[in-house]
């Protein structure tokens, strides 16, 4: 069985490319869109230059944090993190809860559809509450791993990892699953046998 979701009508949009500079002092986050239906969602709003490397590609595409129904944490860390504010009319989803104005709802992350064509699954690895969000779109489907990938080199070995090996399965699930990874410092690349392991 596949982790894959099975809709095929998302489409996505990386907003602003990160970076790391080693383990720092630079470093901003990948912060992608996707839309699925009337659902309008933001993946990792994290640190960047400016809040404008947000909002600017976002506004491109005719919407305000306003429009945003929902927003993925990949993990808490801040780098990852530091922008959701902006999106305060949304859902928030992490690996164990939805959260949306003053109500706190548990789930666990595992499986959660929020539509058929975009599910959640547990990948601990970089920390133990790491999730990814799995967009099945019209060309494959694309994995928003959050920090299971830095960049599209890895690093292969993750420096802040608690559990090497856990981190490798987690990396295998989703290259079972996806055509397409979207790391958490970096551009997209190909979830084939380039991808560290």
């Amino acid at each position: 069985m596949t982790d894959a979701p099975l809709g095929r009508s998302a489409d996505h949009r990386i907003l602003t490319v990160g970076y790391t500079l080693s383990t720092g002092p630079g470093v901003a986050a990948t912060v992608s869109y996707v839309a699925d239906g009337d659902r309008h969602v933001i993946v990792d709003p994290g640190m960047v230059a400016s809040r404008d490397r947000i909002l600017g590609p976002l506004a491109e595409l005719g919407l305000g944090p306003e429009d945003i129904t929902d927003v993925v944490l990949s993990h808490h860390h801040p780098d990852n993190t530091m922008n959701v504010g902006l999106f305060g009319r949304a859902r928030v989803h992490d690996h164990k809860a939805i959260y949306e104005a003053d109500q706190w709802t548990d789930r666990d992350a595992e499986g959660y559809e929020l539509t058929p064509s975009l599910r959640l699954i547990r990948t601990p690895g970089h920390s133990v509450e790491d999730i990814t969000l799995l967009a099945g779109t019209g060309s494959g489907v694309v994995a928003f791993v959050g920090d299971l990938w830095w960049r599209p080199d890895g690093p292969a070995e993750d420096p802040v990892a608690p559990d090497r090996e856990e981190l490798r399965a987690s990396r295998l699930r989703v290259l079972a699953a996806a055509d397409v990874i979207v790391p958490g410092h970096g551009p997209s690349f190909p979830a084939d046998d380039s991808a560290p392991r």
